[in-house]
């Protein structure tokens, strides 16, 4: 029995410690450069280079995209630059996705994006951000670090302590996990229109975990709209989700 009980606990922490190596390689799925006739700019910071793809350049208005964790950018470039037009649309490249360098970490892409904000303020009247998946988790610490105007938040999660700890319920998540992307601790202090798009069949991240984040902010400059019949992957193909977020980017024009 003693050999057994000895055998399960070094199983366990076996399994622990791969957790722990490897769930930086769970979390991100780093994509290949690909090619595409838009602009690019890039900014280095903390010794890396950071490339983003620019749609409409020169508008008053600008938006950062963060996109999600196994995302081509580029590839949604031309929605952005058919649909927000009046807005001049930044894509970022993650480290280590597309042509930019480095490896993907919470600390390093919330650093790059406040440092790509810092560079294009002088250029635009107002800033806002649009996150979608893992990059909701960005765009929060980008927004709870400076002034922003809106922000989308396309399927959306707590955090991803609370994700991780759903899927691998025997473990600490909280003490394993390096990146934990917390936008529940810090939606209360959010003081920017926002939305929430929520797909009401997402496996990825399900949607409770959308609606416990929602309900930590401030209900009046929040709107949260479930899609009906839609996942993780397909939500943004729907026309309710285009209206929507036509209707919320261009409120107040």
């Amino acid at each position: 029995m003693t050999n057994i009980i000895l055998s399960i606990i070094a199983i366990y922490i076996s399994i622990g410690i791969y957790l722990y190596i490897r769930q930086r390689a769970y979390l991100y799925f780093p994509t290949k450069p690909v090619s595409h006739t838009h602009k690019t700019m890039q900014i280095t910071n903390n010794g890396e280079v950071i490339n983003i793809v620019v749609v409409n350049p020169n508008r008053r208005k600008a938006l950062l995209y963060f996109g999600g964790n196994a995302e081509v950018v580029a590839d949604g470039a031309e929605v952005f630059e058919s649909k927000l037009e009046d807005y001049t649309t930044y894509l970022i490249e993650y480290r280590g996705y597309g042509e930019s360098s480095g490896s993907p970490t919470q600390s390093g892409i919330v650093s790059d994006g406040v440092e790509i904000y810092d560079l294009i303020s002088p250029n635009h009247e107002e800033i806002s951000l649009f996150g979608r998946s893992i990059g909701t988790g960005v765009a929060m610490q980008v927004a709870n670090k400076r002034d922003v105007v809106k922000i989308a938040l396309i399927t959306p999660y707590d955090s991803i302590t609370a994700l991780a700890q759903e899927r691998y319920p025997i473990y600490p998540m909280e003490w394993l996990l390096k990146d934990k992307y917390d936008s529940l601790s810090i939606a209360p202090s959010i003081k920017a229109d926002t939305i929430i798009l929520i797909a009401s069949d997402d496996t990825v991240v399900p949607k409770q975990h959308a609606y416990r984040l929602s309900s930590a902010f401030d209900s009046d400059y929040l709107s949260v709209v479930e899609i009906a019949d839609t996942t993780h992957a397909n939500i943004a193909d729907t026309k309710q989700y285009t209206e929507l977020l036509d209707e919320f980017f261009h409120k107040g024009d």
